[in-house]
């Protein structure tokens, strides 16, 4: 299987912000980097490959007049974190719109590490 290189630098934020599956309304995990493309969640379970979601993102109020972030996103692999007692999953997110795009690369100005 050939891997996809990544067109863009991820970037680590300085919160983790709370992802939830819109469609259960459960709470996936927490945000650990993004992208405008994908992103990368930590969670307690290990979350399925392979499968499309409808992601709510909750927002940082104190920066962003919009509470929430909704988007969809396919689930593309998932391993144990350094810590064993958490799992990372990386999604992919191609289908993002204009606005959502902007508000993730606010978001990145804003609160990701300058590296």
């Amino acid at each position: 299987m050939t891997e996809k290189i990544r067109s863009y630098k991820r970037r680590h934020l300085l919160y983790y912000l709370e992802v939830y599956d819109d469609d259960t309304k459960e709470l996936l995990g927490h945000l650990v980097d993004l992208t405008t493309t994908g992103l990368k969640l930590m969670s307690r379970q290990q979350i399925p490959s392979n499968r499309d979601y409808w992601l709510r993102m909750v927002l940082p109020e104190e920066v962003f007049p919009e509470k929430d972030l909704y988007f969809e996103a396919q689930s593309r692999w998932s391993s144990n974190d350094v810590n064993p007692d958490f799992y990372d999953t990386g999604f992919a997110a191609p289908k993002l719109d204009l606005k959502t795009q902007n508000i993730i690369r606010d978001l990145l100005s804003e609160m990701s590490f300058n590296d």
